[in-house]
């Protein structure tokens, strides 16, 4: 008679992002809740083969960005991409100070604590980060997610059905100055003000309320 596979044993640092989320407080209004906006650098858009190379992110609170609450690691590169150099000036042997691919996720888990994530193109910087968190043993983030272009077309109703914005579409289309463009921490600062921008404009028509901007998580498995 078959054994069934023993369930897989999840690392402490994944077993304590559950527990966060699972115990996260829940909020009666937009301002109370701790949103941290995200940005990756990767060596390319291959969920499989690419790797990250830098996580940045900053929060925001009380619809105003904490700088001081912000967030940057980069990655040592096991796999590397000369032609993604010119985008992200992130090289093999550059200055930065780099950990291991462990040590970054668990870093960003602990500074993410319970907060909503927000991203532009959600679902590229997450899978990127859930492909990473399965190498090293732990499941896909379980927090809550939005999407910055998802709320461009619920304001932007004439342009629901159209194409994917680029974030620099998006930045010109509401007047949001590009500052630090292509590392994470800078995209990540940029994409804050451009959350606070869209934020601003879906509440003047709208009851701003978190579960109706959430992003539909995308899960690759726990």
């Amino acid at each position: 008679m078959f054994k069934f596979f023993k369930r897989r044993r999840r690392p402490d640092f994944w077993k304590k992002h559950i527990e966060v989320v699972q115990n996260s407080k829940k909020y009666n209004n937009f301002e109370e809740a701790r949103f941290v906006v995200l940005d990756t650098e990767t060596t390319g858009f291959d969920y499989e083969n690419d790797r990250i190379l830098s996580i940045g992110a900053v929060a925001i609170k009380n619809n105003k960005i904490q700088v001081s609450d912000s967030f940057e690691v980069y990655i040592k590169q096991e796999v590397f991409n000369k032609e993604t150099v010119k985008i992200h000036g992130i090289r093999r042997d550059g200055t930065e100070i780099k950990v291991s691919e462990a040590e970054a996720l668990v870093q960003f888990l602990e500074y993410l604590d319970d907060a909503i994530i927000v991203a532009h193109h959600t679902k590229f910087d997450m899978t990127m980060i859930n492909k990473a968190l399965r190498r090293i043993g732990g499941g896909t983030v379980r927090s809550k997610q939005l999407d910055t272009n998802f709320i461009h077309k619920k304001i932007a109703v004439e342009d629901r059905f159209k194409k994917m914005y680029s974030l620099d579409e998006l930045c010109s289309i509401y007047n949001v100055k590009k500052h630090d463009r292509h590392t994470a921490l800078g995209d990540a600062l940029i994409t804050a003000y451009l959350f606070l921008k869209l934020t601003y404009r879906y509440k003047k028509n709208n009851i701003l309320d978190i579960d109706s901007l959430v992003k539909t998580n995308y899960q690759l498995g726990s």
